[in-house]
């Protein structure tokens, strides 16, 4: 190696992640608010109580909009397939966070 050698190397990222297809897909753990429903029959009291639930999903970001945040959790290695997946508003999410290695 010569003085005009320039050494290059790729930044390790610090975050989880998998590569499917040369993409990287980051993992989040996701808090976020669901529906709650109920068909039977309640008091006022006991009405005023229900609340939503809050719900949180660890899985890979798959893909975010404005509006919708679709995640995974389970892919298959030897091909561009993924599984476990849910999309949701992202009005209904609370926080999302990067998982650190």
């Amino acid at each position: 190696m010569g003085p005009d050698t320039i050494m290059t190397r790729k930044k390790k990222s610090k975050y989880k992640h998998v590569v499917i297809n040369k993409k990287k897909y980051y993992f989040y753990t996701i808090n976020w608010i669901d529906i709650t429903g109920d068909a039977g029959h309640a008091s006022a009291d006991e009405f005023s109580k229900f609340e939503c639930a809050k719900m949180v999903t660890q899985a890979y970001l798959f893909r975010k909009t404005k509006k919708f945040i679709w995640t995974f959790s389970s892919y298959d290695t030897n091909d561009e397939v993924f599984s476990d997946r849910n999309v949701m508003p992202v009005g209904c999410v609370l926080k999302m966070t990067k998982l650190a290695l």
